[in-house]
């Protein structure tokens, strides 16, 4: 059963790996045996966290923008350079825009959409040779970080969010039918309730949240690292084109 989620010897990159969601993954990655590589726009935070982490095992920062194709393709080079083959991509870099319907901007448009839905298919595109080169192996895997907003509806004017977010777990299906020929396994995660720069609710007011919360509590790291090593592992090799909703069941109080 240990071998089943285990990550041993396996290489894994992790966007906007220097804080949130993304630390947790990594530090989950590690913990599992991985040797993991963050991406992150700042690269002093990127450094900072990798140093961190690698408490945990090796961990090595690969500061990137990831906004645009070309920035994608660079943060592509940049782990090529250093790694022939990738295990597991977590496209998990991200950005969220709240304004009114009457004033809501295209740049507030452009900046989400292009982050949270289009780089990760250019990323994945860019990795693709890498990937299928751990593939020879055993299913390399790559792991969207969507939201349970892409499934449900929250409260707040955050239009690029949400449908960015929905259609990466519909984009994530359509890439799972076509990678899974090159023995690569796409899945996804929709978070809900985890304190991050990105869920500023939860992160300042996780004791009101934890009461419209089913479960009772905000998500905590294991939570989220559980959900990736299980995706990331042998035991996720079946999921192909899932988004797992990992929300404390939020979404079904909706």
């Amino acid at each position: 059963m240990n071998d089943l989620f285990s990550l041993e010897g396996r290489v894994a990159l992790v966007t906007g790996g220097s804080r949130g969601i993304g630390r947790m993954i990594a530090a989950g990655f590690l913990k599992q045996g991985a040797k993991v590589y963050i991406s992150a726009r700042k690269a002093e935070a990127c450094d900072a966290t990798a140093r961190e982490l690698s408490a945990f095992g090796p961990c090595v920062s690969l500061p990137a923008d990831v906004s645009t194709v070309e920035g994608a393709r660079a943060l592509a080079d940049a782990f090529s350079a250093r790694e022939p083959a990738l295990d597991i991509l977590v496209n998990n870099a991200g950005a969220a825009w709240g304004e009114a319907f009457d004033s809501f901007p295209e740049k507030g448009w452009d900046k989400v959409v292009d982050l949270n839905m289009k780089t990760p298919f250019f990323l994945t595109q860019a990795l693709h040779g890498a990937l299928k080169m751990a593939a020879g192996r055993r299913p390399a895997k790559v792991i969207n970080i969507a939201s349970i907003d892409g499934i449900g509806v929250n409260p707040w004017e955050t239009y690029s969010y949400a449908a960015s977010k929905a259609g990466l777990i519909h984009l994530t299906k359509r890439m799972a039918l076509r990678l899974a020929q090159d023995n690569i396994v796409a899945s996804g995660i929709a978070p809900g309730p985890f304190a991050s720069e990105m869920n500023k609710a939860a992160r300042d007011h996780g004791d009101e949240i934890a009461k419209r919360t089913p479960a009772g509590r905000i998500g905590c790291d294991d939570d989220m690292a559980g959900a990736a090593i299980y995706l990331a592992s042998r035991a996720g090799d079946y999921v192909v084109g899932t988004t797992i909703v990992v929300d404390g069941g939020v979404t079904l109080s909706r």
